[in-house]
């Protein structure tokens, strides 16, 4: 059994949150086959404290804001601000300093766990225009002859 279609809703939307704040490495785990606690682990990384709280903040504010909205039913880690993490039941998110990340490796830990891709919608390039709007524009804009 794999991730429920909540659980990547709720996994990819705190994923482009954390992608907005500008954390590193994000990666979703599918561990629905591994755990009965949980299906599936958003872990990100920042390299200070302020900005580990900061993702962890724009992240709650995201899944509450959505229409089904979701709230963690616990946030632990968030006095130290080296590791936080985000209990949504279904999900689980770790948002790590850079050194706790390294040293507790949890992607190698969930490695034979399958991943929930995830591209940060700002990386994505733009779509070209078609090609007859920019005919059209392009027999528009020399009108001197």
């Amino acid at each position: 059994m794999t991730a429920s279609d909540r659980t990547r809703e709720l996994a990819l939307a705190a994923a482009q949150a954390a992608a907005d704040k500008k954390a590193q490495d994000i990666v979703i785990i599918d561990v629905a086959d591994q755990l009965v606690i949980t299906d599936a682990f958003l872990i990100a990384s920042a390299p200070n404290e302020r900005q580990v709280t900061a993702i962890v903040d724009a992240i709650e504010e995201r899944l509450i804001n959505l229409p089904e909205k979701a709230k963690p039913v616990r946030r632990e880690g968030e006095r130290a601000g080296r590791w936080v993490l985000l209990d949504y039941v279904d999900l689980v998110v770790h948002v790590q300093h850079t050194e706790e990340r390294e040293f507790y490796a949890l992607d190698r830990l969930w490695k034979d766990c399958p991943t929930i891709p995830f591209v940060d919608r700002d990386l994505v390039p733009a779509a070209p225009a078609p090609a007859s709007a920019a005919s059209a524009s392009g027999s528009e804009a020399s009108p001197a002859e």
